[in-house]
């Protein structure tokens, strides 16, 4: 299965991960001091609905076309009024064409004072990056490998942030590769917080995940993961999870909000459960 963010834009997948994102950059905006936003491996940043990626696996009719559908009410409504207003700046016209990938998402939230850095390899989806995000003091869009930028960029200059690290999952070895890097980040950059995206196609890989950040010295560590009954066909992404290392302290009770509604949307399951609690 091809995890590449082009065909996967606007998914089931990517609403769970920009929800929780999104929460995450409001909580760094609540304080005055300048945070960074490190994407490690960023993709173009902006999807056309309508172009040949997304065409050819439209999952973004199950992932924000659904949601933009449903009946929110509420504090989920208040909660997710970030993300989705940032979706909708994008669409001035009311009609869904184009979906922002995390890069761009990031940087409708930043302030003059806060910066991001997006990494992409891959040479295609790294020139669509930078005419993607343009010339601007805010942000920078650099062509480097994203487990490299991971030892490069840390810690950042400024003292507060989020990582996001959401990987193609093409390796073989992507997983054990994923909790190595995630363990020598936050040796560190300790006190930033770190937004680890998995598919979860199958249980071995996502469990042998949590075992091991279980295993090590990281506190604060907290596990989400939301399935999507709605997509059981062959070839289609069935599930993701997310770790959030240092979620800012009003998160877990978002999401006791946000994620049952998600759930409910994508007619699936969820789960919330702390990997590390000390600190």
């Amino acid at each position: 299965m091809n995890y590449r963010h082009a065909f996967h834009a606007g998914g089931p997948a990517d609403v769970v991960k920009h929800a929780v994102l999104t929460r995450i950059l409001v909580h760094l905006r609540d304080k005055p001091a300048a945070f960074r936003v490190i994407d490690t491996h960023a993709g173009a940043g902006l999807y056309d609905l309508r172009g040949p990626e997304a065409t050819r696996s439209p999952e973004w009719r199950d992932g924000i076309g659904r949601l933009l559908a449903a009946s929110i009410d509420g504090d989920a409504r208040a909660l997710l009024a970030p993300y989705l207003d940032a979706v909708a700046a994008l669409n001035p016209g009311g009609e869904l064409a184009t979906y922002p990938g995390s890069p761009v998402l990031a940087r409708s939230f930043l302030r003059s004072q806060d910066r991001l850095v997006a990494c992409e390899i891959e040479p295609a989806a790294a020139a669509a990056l930078a005419h993607n995000l343009g010339r601007e003091r805010r942000t920078k869009a650099v062509v480097i490998d994203g487990w490299t930028a991971l030892n490069a960029y840390l810690p950042p200059p400024e003292r507060r942030g989020v990582v996001l690290i959401d990987p193609p999952f093409e390796a073989p070895d992507e997983f054990s590769r994923l909790a190595q890097a995630v363990e020598a980040a936050c040796r560190k950059w300790p006190t930033g917080i770190f937004l680890v995206w998995y598919p979860t196609k199958g249980r071995q890989d996502s469990d042998g995940l949590a075992k091991r950040l279980r295993r090590s010295a990281i506190p604060k560590t907290l596990r989400v993961e939301i399935d999507f009954a709605m997509q059981r066909e062959p070839q289609r992404l069935a599930g993701c999870g997310l770790v959030v290392i240092n979620p800012p302290w009003k998160l877990p009770d978002e999401l006791t909000v946000v994620l049952p509604l998600l759930a409910r949307v994508f007619a699936g399951g969820h789960r919330m459960d702390w990997l590390g609690r000390g600190g």
